[in-house]
Protein backbone atom coordinates (compact mmCIF):
# COMPACT_ATOMS: atom_id res chain seq x y z
CA UNK A 1 0.00 0.00 0.00
CA UNK A 2 1.28 3.40 -0.88
CA UNK A 3 -0.32 6.73 -0.01
CA UNK A 4 -0.67 9.36 -2.67
CA UNK A 5 1.49 12.46 -2.57
CA UNK A 6 -1.71 14.37 -1.81
CA UNK A 7 -2.24 12.45 1.46
CA UNK A 8 1.45 12.81 2.32
CA UNK A 9 1.20 16.58 1.87
CA UNK A 10 -2.05 16.71 3.84
CA UNK A 11 -0.40 15.03 6.82
CA UNK A 12 2.58 17.38 6.55
CA UNK A 13 0.31 20.46 6.42
CA UNK A 14 -1.53 19.27 9.53
CA UNK A 15 1.73 18.58 11.37
CA UNK A 16 3.01 22.05 10.51
CA UNK A 17 -0.23 23.76 11.52
CA UNK A 18 -0.33 21.82 14.80
CA UNK A 19 3.28 22.76 15.52
CA UNK A 20 2.41 26.44 15.02
CA UNK A 21 -0.25 26.33 17.75
CA UNK A 22 -3.07 28.83 17.38
CA UNK A 23 -1.10 31.06 15.02
CA UNK A 24 -2.33 31.45 11.44
CA UNK A 25 0.00 29.71 9.01
CA UNK A 26 0.31 30.69 5.36
CA UNK A 27 0.61 28.46 2.33
CA UNK A 28 3.81 30.31 1.38
CA UNK A 29 5.33 29.59 4.78
CA UNK A 30 4.38 25.92 4.65
CA UNK A 31 5.61 25.65 1.07
CA UNK A 32 8.95 27.11 2.13
CA UNK A 33 9.27 24.88 5.20
CA UNK A 34 8.79 21.68 3.19
CA UNK A 35 10.04 22.85 -0.24
CA UNK A 36 6.70 21.83 -1.74
CA UNK A 37 4.87 23.55 -4.58
CA UNK A 38 2.52 26.31 -3.43
CA UNK A 39 -0.08 25.19 -6.01
CA UNK A 40 -0.14 21.66 -4.59
CA UNK A 41 -0.52 22.97 -1.05
CA UNK A 42 -3.42 25.23 -2.02
CA UNK A 43 -5.38 22.16 -3.16
CA UNK A 44 -4.44 20.26 0.00
CA UNK A 45 -5.44 23.13 2.30
CA UNK A 46 -8.76 23.55 0.46
CA UNK A 47 -9.55 19.85 0.90
CA UNK A 48 -8.59 19.85 4.59
CA UNK A 49 -10.72 22.97 5.11
CA UNK A 50 -13.74 21.38 3.40
CA UNK A 51 -13.37 18.32 5.63
CA UNK A 52 -13.22 20.37 8.83
CA UNK A 53 -9.56 19.82 9.72
CA UNK A 54 -8.48 23.39 9.02
CA UNK A 55 -10.05 26.83 9.27
CA UNK A 56 -9.04 29.23 6.54
CA UNK A 57 -8.95 33.01 6.96
CA UNK A 58 -8.92 35.11 3.77
CA UNK A 59 -7.19 38.40 3.27
CA UNK A 60 -3.79 40.00 3.52
CA UNK A 61 -3.11 38.73 7.03
CA UNK A 62 -4.97 35.48 6.45
CA UNK A 63 -3.84 31.92 6.54
CA UNK A 64 -5.04 28.70 8.11
CA UNK A 65 -4.93 26.88 11.44
CA UNK A 66 -6.36 23.73 12.90
CA UNK A 67 -10.16 23.70 13.11
CA UNK A 68 -10.06 21.65 16.31
CA UNK A 69 -7.48 20.37 18.78
CA UNK A 70 -4.94 17.89 17.34
CA UNK A 71 -6.27 15.10 19.56
CA UNK A 72 -9.63 15.41 17.77
CA UNK A 73 -8.20 15.03 14.25
CA UNK A 74 -8.12 11.32 13.47
CA UNK A 75 -5.49 10.19 10.97
CA UNK A 76 -7.74 7.50 9.48
CA UNK A 77 -10.38 10.14 8.75
CA UNK A 78 -7.74 12.33 7.11
CA UNK A 79 -6.73 9.47 4.81
CA UNK A 80 -10.32 8.76 3.87
CA UNK A 81 -10.74 12.45 3.00
CA UNK A 82 -7.54 12.74 0.97
CA UNK A 83 -7.16 9.43 -0.85
CA UNK A 84 -9.04 9.51 -4.14
CA UNK A 85 -9.65 5.79 -3.89
CA UNK A 86 -8.11 2.70 -2.44
CA UNK A 87 -8.19 0.72 -5.69
CA UNK A 88 -5.23 -1.51 -4.96
CA UNK A 89 -5.71 -3.64 -8.07
CA UNK A 90 -7.67 -3.44 -11.32
CA UNK A 91 -10.72 -5.32 -10.04
CA UNK A 92 -11.33 -2.55 -7.46
CA UNK A 93 -11.59 0.09 -10.21
CA UNK A 94 -14.72 1.02 -12.13
CA UNK A 95 -13.11 0.20 -15.49
CA UNK A 96 -12.21 -3.35 -14.43
CA UNK A 97 -11.63 -5.75 -17.31
CA UNK A 98 -10.20 -8.71 -15.43
CA UNK A 99 -11.69 -11.95 -16.73
CA UNK A 100 -11.77 -13.68 -13.32
CA UNK A 101 -13.68 -10.95 -11.45
CA UNK A 102 -16.49 -12.55 -9.50
CA UNK A 103 -14.59 -15.81 -9.07
CA UNK A 104 -11.25 -14.46 -7.84
CA UNK A 105 -10.36 -14.76 -4.17
CA UNK A 106 -7.71 -12.01 -4.19
CA UNK A 107 -10.10 -9.06 -3.53
CA UNK A 108 -11.14 -10.54 -0.17
CA UNK A 109 -7.50 -10.74 0.94
CA UNK A 110 -6.72 -7.24 -0.34
CA UNK A 111 -9.80 -5.77 1.34
CA UNK A 112 -8.72 -7.34 4.64
CA UNK A 113 -5.20 -5.94 4.22
CA UNK A 114 -6.53 -2.48 3.34
CA UNK A 115 -8.86 -2.50 6.35
CA UNK A 116 -5.92 -3.41 8.61
CA UNK A 117 -3.80 -0.64 7.08
CA UNK A 118 -6.45 2.03 7.64
CA UNK A 119 -7.27 0.63 11.11
CA UNK A 120 -3.75 1.50 12.24
CA UNK A 121 -4.29 5.13 11.20
CA UNK A 122 -7.65 5.07 12.99
CA UNK A 123 -5.81 4.45 16.27
CA UNK A 124 -3.85 7.71 16.02
CA UNK A 125 -4.60 11.41 16.02
CA UNK A 126 -2.67 14.44 14.89
CA UNK A 127 -1.61 14.92 18.52
CA UNK A 128 0.60 11.84 18.09
CA UNK A 129 2.51 13.60 15.28
CA UNK A 130 2.97 17.17 16.59
CA UNK A 131 6.57 18.39 16.50
CA UNK A 132 8.40 21.21 18.19
CA UNK A 133 8.88 24.09 15.74
CA UNK A 134 12.68 23.55 15.75
CA UNK A 135 12.15 20.10 14.19
CA UNK A 136 11.67 21.73 10.78
CA UNK A 137 15.38 21.99 10.19
CA UNK A 138 18.55 23.58 11.47
CA UNK A 139 18.18 27.30 11.60
CA UNK A 140 14.52 27.23 10.51
CA UNK A 141 12.53 29.80 12.44
CA UNK A 142 8.78 29.47 12.43
CA UNK A 143 7.42 33.00 11.91
CA UNK A 144 6.18 34.80 15.00
CA UNK A 145 2.44 35.36 15.39
CA UNK A 146 1.13 38.54 13.82
CA UNK A 147 -0.17 41.17 16.25
CA UNK A 148 -3.86 40.51 16.94
CA UNK A 149 -3.57 37.40 14.73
Amino acid sequence: MRLTTFSDYALRVLIYAASAGDRLVTIEETSSAYSISRAHLMKVVNTLTRHGCLVSVRGRSGGFRLARPPERINLGAVLRATEADFALVECFATDNRCIITGRCKLPRVLNEALAAFVAVFDRYTLADLVLDPDAFGPGYQMPAPLPNG
